[in-house]
């Protein structure tokens, strides 16, 4: 129906006659003649209609915006003064021959250059409407050109692309399963992935040695900006390999993915063990964009006369942790205030704070209410810190976790809200994480997933579970884990070491991961992997603040689609063929 996308047409088609569908994305009329500006996936391109073609006039006359048209005219130049160079078409118009209206529209529920001005829940209810904004369609284009970037990497690399069930069944990955009852099986379920993970390894004992998928996974689990119940992974995997491949495989996918979509050089990918990333950072995907770093000040508030700081200094599991912001000394209580219920999130019970006015003048130079009760120290504290005159110092005394959490986080906001970064772009592998964590009760769970291999022998790691690390890796760019991955598990006696540290035991190991272990017994080969997600790709490579603004249809933060109103409800006929009754909740004297 079409000759010409609207986006395709310049001045090397003048004089031609092209044919062009779309909307009406605006429509001006100027002193009789009807300027009609055409939309598709590809730009838009301005169509002028005059009163000689009185058929088409009368047809362009009774267009409104989000019309879908066919319109054929001739090429020409834009007259001199009326040009636009910002626009890819903004040298030409086409003056129309024919315009025929192919659908009407109702007026939409709000205009595409004004959806700033609308929230985000109108714009998922209609996000038909609203995925037809130019920024839309370049964010989906460019997802696109993502994903025909990397698949043609991992095929050039010799890895075969190869689908696994959806449906499958349910094993502890780290967090909820969706899980589908199954009608055929009265009182059993499958469960949606949460990777790939068991059959990726599946493939790789039955030797296909390279494998990859971009992979939709599921997880029942609290959303925020970067996550979605569904999402999609860029899942590889590779047998006779160690980190060291994976690693240099995957940076190379992804450094020649920047340089061939967005013409960036990524600088240097440094290596940081867990470890340092927490003690450094407060967390295990730092930004290094953000010059700011925390300093250990344990040792030295083990005898200051403060409990809030040496009952954590002495505690096993207690940190006290510092972090200067140069300039910072110019901020006003209340912003402070602000910092110190933005701390409170993430579980701080307060922050103190020094600000330095003038080193020089001791502790008449210093303002805060803390600095009584530290005499003794602040010099030694102050030299340890670098701290200067017009700097203030934040402070966070806790259970190690919360003062990281705490402080790893109020280190990104000061970013952000200082504009703090020093560079576009920094990429970092983060590597020697923890085989284990424990919860408040000493109960230990996988860091990653309990088919990791840990960098010690069954029986090291039986003698002191705590201390193991793992062979895992993984990728951070700007603070946003990229990908993360490790070399697996690949010997049945170390898989079932790892399930007794867990607590799962022969039975439940069995009945949970029963055809992995017996494959484990058929010669599966040393092998590892890597999974991207995806969404968190597209996300930084477009500027975008969340992943919902690079997947078409996504979900809300409640996990729901405002669009389809899903999840809504069944019928009873459906609910009685899968053998399910809804327990209907009653009030009984105020309770439930």
């Amino acid at each position: 129906m079409r000759s010409h996308y609207c986006g395709q047409l310049n001045e090397t088609l003048v004089d031609q006659t092209v044919t062009l569908c779309g909307w009406v994305h605006r429509r001006r009329d100027h002193g009789g003649v009807i300027f009609l500006d055409m939309r598709d996936r590809d730009g838009i391109a301005q169509v002028v209609v005059d009163p000689d073609t009185a058929e088409a006039f009368a047809t362009a006359d009774r267009a409104r915006s989000e019309f879908v048209l066919r319109v054929s005219g001739r090429v020409r130049l834009r007259p001199e003064g009326t040009q636009n160079p910002k626009m890819p078409t903004g040298l030409i118009e086409v003056l129309a021959k024919d315009v025929e209206v192919l659908n009407t529209a109702a007026t939409p529920p709000f205009q595409l250059d004004e959806h700033g001005k609308v929230g985000e829940e109108v714009r998922l209810k209609h996000r038909y409407i609203d995925l037809r904004r130019p920024e839309m369609i370049e964010k989906l284009r460019l997802r696109s050109r993502i994903s025909h970037h990397v698949r043609a990497f991992l095929e050039g690399q010799g890895f075969l692309d190869i689908e696994t069930p959806i449906l499958t069944r349910a094993t502890p990955e780290g967090a909820r399963d969706y899980l589908v009852p199954s009608r055929t099986h009265p009182g059993s379920f499958f469960a949606l992935p949460q990777s790939p993970q068991l059959f990726k390894q599946l493939l790789m004992v039955a030797g296909f040695d390279r494998y990859y998928q971009i992979a939709k996974c599921f997880r029942d689990e609290d959303l925020r900006a970067d996550r979605q119940p569904e999402f999609t992974q860029i899942d590889i995997e590779a047998s006779f390999v160690e980190e060291e491949d994976i690693m240099g495989v995957t940076e190379t996918m992804i450094r020649e993915l920047f340089q061939d979509v967005l013409d960036v050089e990524l600088p240097e990918f440094p290596r940081m063990t867990w470890a340092d990333a927490m003690d450094r950072y407060g967390s295990d995907k730092p930004d290094l964009r953000i010059p700011l770093m925390l300093v250990d000040v344990d040792d030295l508030m083990k005898q200051v006369d403060f409990q809030v700081f040496s009952g954590p200094a002495n505690a096993a599991d207690g940190r006290v942790a510092a972090l200067k912001v140069p300039g910072g000394a110019s901020m006003s209580r209340k912003v402070i205030d602000d910092y110190t219920k933005f701390v409170g999130i993430y579980g701080a019970k307060g922050l103190a704070w020094i600000k330095v006015n003038e080193r020089a003048k001791g502790l008449e130079g210093l303002q805060s209410p803390i600095v009584k009760f530290m005499e003794n120290v602040i010099e030694e504290l102050l030299d340890r810190i670098g701290a200067e005159d017009g700097d203030i110092v934040f402070f966070g005394a806790d259970k190690t976790n919360v003062v990281n959490e705490a402080l790893g986080a109020l280190r990104v906001k000061l970013g952000e809200d200082l504009n703090l970064y020093t560079r576009d772009w920094a990429p970092l592998w983060v590597v020697d994480f923890p085989m284990f964590e424990a919860d408040d009760n000493g109960r230990l769970s996988p860091l990653h997933h309990p088919f990791t291999s840990p960098s010690c022998s069954p029986d090291e790691l039986k003698a002191n579970p705590a201390a193991a690390l793992s062979r895992a890796y993984d990728m951070v760019l700007n603070g946003t884990e990229l990908g993360g991955g490790s070399i697996r598990i690949h010997d049945q006696q170390m898989q079932s070491t790892v399930f007794e540290i867990l607590g799962i035991g022969e039975e439940e190991a069995r009945e949970k991961f029963g055809f992995l272990l017996d494959a484990l017994h058929y010669g599966a080969p040393p092998h590892g992997g890597l999974a991207f997600g995806l969404d968190r790709l597209v996300m930084l490579m477009a500027g975008a603040r969340t992943i919902r603004e690079v997947i078409a249809f996504p979900k809300t933060q409640s996990a729901a689609c405002l669009m389809t109103d899903a999840p809504g409800e069944v019928s009873g006929d459906q609910l009685r063929e899968l053998n399910i009754r809804l327990r209907q909740k009653a009030k009984v004297e105020g309770q439930e």
